[in-house]
């Protein structure tokens, strides 16, 4: 008969990340440096790239003081590929190795961003620069990144690939929460179509990199996120979390268990899949 504490230890365990490391794109940003805090407290070492690494220095300076872990920032374009491979060597170099790919960076314009008459924004008037740019971060970005730090997985049989994707990955947005009374229908802000895409086109890199590289053992999974609360705007927020059955905005932190779960030994039998965690608002 084995005992409760047993198993529990066990159980423990497979959530354990220390000896590891994590690099996250998009580390500066809200959600980066969450998923830091999330590597770091289960004895992880989070190394955070950003284009701008003021930020993701200031996160990586914080979570190495409160979780006494080596948390390092490296400045890397993630559209261009010999950025990223000049910024593995130096992680290569100083920890020896990368088991965790963390792909979250993404251009993502905020509810205040679309408050205002923005006919750049729909569908009729978006440029194709802007949809280059979307789909250079959040898309090509993730495939780059998987491209040049998965096959060195492969080949030491481990490894973990999580796609930071949306419940917009899985539904359409709902343009109404934007909409502005005092606009005409041409000028109404919108979520952009990009953002859309970007977000259905990780998960499907998703699927694709999980049976690639099964063999081999490395597993791939998207987590697809609900809104997160920051203080929005009061409409704005009322309008969403009418959307959604919980009734409420995600809290800053409330991501980091899900993140731990993927990424660790915890999701040992999961692969190809998206976990949607989202307040039930793709249920509706």
């Amino acid at each position: 008969m084995i005992s409760g504490n047993l198993v529990d230890a066990g159980v423990r365990a497979r959530f354990d990340l220390s000896d590891r490391v994590a690099v996250i794109t998009g580390g500066g940003g809200l959600l980066g440096a969450q998923h830091a805090d999330a590597i770091a407290e289960m004895g992880g070492t989070p190394v955070l790239l950003d284009i701008d690494t003021r930020h993701a220095q200031d996160t990586a300076e914080r979570v190495s003081k409160k979780y006494g872990v080596p948390a390092v920032a490296f400045s890397a374009d993630i559209t261009q590929a010999e950025s990223i491979l000049g910024t593995v060597r130096k992680v290569t170099e100083r920890f020896g190795q990368i088991d965790i790919l963390i792909n979250n960076a993404a251009r993502n314009p905020k509810q205040e961003q679309l408050k205002g008459a923005n006919e750049g924004s729909r569908l009729e008037g978006f440029s194709v620069a802007s949809w280059n740019d979307d789909l250079a971060v959040g898309l090509t970005g993730a495939f780059l990144c998987s491209q040049l730090i998965g096959p060195d997985m492969a080949k030491r049989g481990r490894g973990v690939i999580l796609n930071i994707a949306s419940d917009l990955g899985v539904i359409a947005p709902d343009q109404r929460i934007y909409r502005r009374a005092d606009l005409p229908d041409h000028q109404q802000p919108v979520k952009p179509v990009s953002y859309s895409v970007v977000k259905h086109g990780l998960i499907g890199l998703t699927r694709y990199l999980a049976t690639y590289w099964a063999e081999q053992g490395v597993r791939v999974n998207a987590l697809s996120p609900g809104g997160v609360y920051t203080g929005q705007d009061k409409e704005f927020v009322a309008r969403l979390t009418h959307l959604i059955p919980l009734g409420r905005m995600a809290r800053q932190d409330e991501y980091k268990a899900a993140v731990v779960f993927l990424v660790s030994d915890a999701s040992s039998y999961m692969t190809g899949m998206n976990m949607v965690m989202d307040g039930g608002r793709t249920v509706w």
